[in-house]
């Protein structure tokens, strides 16, 4: 893939690229409604990338919707590059890109005649040629979309989001359906563009994604955020993990790991622990002084990946003060809640 050209549009310190307070979203009316955003708080800083994560169903593309104008808001306030989003639509819609979860586009149209269609609807274009170029679709400009495996649609899509040069990026799962080398190709490009002073605003299921890419992460659950900040402040205090199988005499044996809490799971016995390292140097030690073996042993530090299951788990402390919704969501509201 090649560099993408610097983003047109305004620069500089101006406040950040999107601010939302207190937003919610509500689907139906009456005892059938659902409220599928309850109360979201984000900021997203100028030329950086933030993540927005959680499980389906966790109101990740609902929140995404607003932000991008494409849905109104039933409380709150959003701003976009200091603009409203509906009631500025043109002008916000000139500086942004959008990648949804699905395009849409005429599967008998073929790559190049998407994207001279797309240009059309676009100010300053980038040149189709480049657009080819930079998503490795040159050799596949006559093929028809229809004719394209998911990954190669998944690159279209992102080509045609990135050819008004947008100073702002929104990207719902842009890696979705692309195999390990293209998603490299894709995470190296997004750095590309926050180099030459983009923002990115992305919802993944990919952790490693997001860990690659983001400076601030957001995690939400049930409609809120319940966890954000940089990937370290998220992981700070949460604890590191030691794996190993089961002993036959159970824990019985173990010696006082300090600060540290063991449990088993089946086979497995599991420390959790806040100084991975002095843990398994006690843990360790006494294996040595004792001539014990620890099976299958393993260790790791905390992770965005072990917060995020965690509070997909549902054993996170919920930071929000915001009490579930009573409503029940219903066949139709769970159709758009995403």
């Amino acid at each position: 893939m090649t560099n993408p050209p610097t983003p047109s549009g305004p620069r500089g310190d101006a406040g950040p690229a999107v601010e939302v307070r207190g937003l919610r979203r509500t689907y139906g009316t009456g005892p059938r409604a659902f409220e599928a955003v309850r109360g979201v708080d984000l900021t997203v800083a100028r030329g950086t990338v933030t993540a927005l994560l959680g499980t389906n169903g966790a109101g990740k593309t609902s929140t995404l919707e607003v932000v991008e104008g494409l849905a109104r808001a039933s409380a709150g306030e959003v701003r976009v590059l200091g603009l409203d989003p509906v009631a500025d639509r043109a002008e916000v819609r000139r500086r942004t890109g959008v990648l949804l979860q699905r395009s849409g586009f005429s599967g008998d149209l073929t790559v190049v005649e998407t994207l001279r269609m797309w240009a059309a609807t676009v100010s300053d274009p980038r040149g189709v040629d480049e657009s080819l170029a930079m998503l490795d679709l040159a050799g596949r400009a006559d093929v028809r979309v229809a004719g394209l495996s998911g990954g190669e649609q998944r690159r279209l899509d992102l080509a045609m989001t990135l050819m008004g040069r947008p100073e702002l990026v929104f990207l719902d799962e842009p890696s979705t359906g692309l195999d390990p080398e293209s998603r490299r190709g894709v995470w190296l490009l997004v750095e590309q563009l926050v180099a030459q002073g983009a923002t990115v605003l992305l919802t993944t299921h990919y952790l490693e994604e997001a860990e690659r890419l983001a400076e601030h992460v957001a995690i939400m659950d049930a409609g809120r955020i319940v966890r954000e900040g940089t990937q370290a402040e998220i992981v700070a205090g949460h604890p590191s993990e030691i794996r190993f199988e089961t002993l036959p005499v159970g824990t019985a044996t173990l010696p006082d790991l300090r600060g540290a809490r063991v449990s088993t799971d089946g086979a497995w016995t599991v420390v959790r622990t806040p100084d991975l390292q002095a843990t398994l140097t006690a843990l360790l030690g006494w294996a040595a002084a004792e001539d014990v073996v620890l099976p299958a042993l393993g260790a790791r530090t905390a992770s965005l990946e072990s917060v995020f299951l965690e509070v997909a788990d549902g054993t996170a402390a919920d930071t929000a003060a915001d009490p579930a919704p009573t409503a029940t969501p219903t066949d139709e509201t769970l159709e758009v809640v995403r």
